[in-house]
């Protein structure tokens, strides 16, 4: 069984910076790619950024600049590191990862339960 667990989220002032992590566990086979959604209150959940296992990157138009997304391989974790954070930025934050838990089989999309980050004013 596939868990995703994030980690990170937190209250921070406006102009502040936060790092969420996302570990990925159980039997997996390989990644096609690991990203970050994000769900505000009323709103839609939207993609954040992802990355390949090739290492391409995919972001937000909103947010370039300000988030980065990174992947650590070897510990199946992928970070995401926000500054210049902003009161628009508090969501929820889902992790996701799209991958295949056995050589030739169709790659399945997987979720975190979500960090809460907050940005106050």
């Amino acid at each position: 069984q596939v868990q995703l667990v994030e980690s990170g989220g937190e209250l921070v002032q406006a102009g502040g910076s936060l790092r969420l992590s996302c570990a990925a566990s159980g039997s997996i086979f390989s990644f096609k790619s690991m990203g970050w959604y994000r769900q505000a209150p009323g709103e839609q959940r939207e993609l954040v950024a992802l990355i390949t296992s090739v290492g391409t990157t995919n972001y937000a138009d909103s947010l370039k600049g300000r988030f980065t997304i990174s992947r650590d391989n070897v510990k199946n974790m992928v970070y995401l590191q926000m500054n210049s954070l902003k009161p628009e930025d508090t969501a929820v934050y889902y992790c996701n990862a799209v991958l295949s838990l056995n050589s030739g089989s169709t790659a399945i999309n997987y979720w975190g339960r979500g960090t809460q980050v907050t940005v106050s004013s």
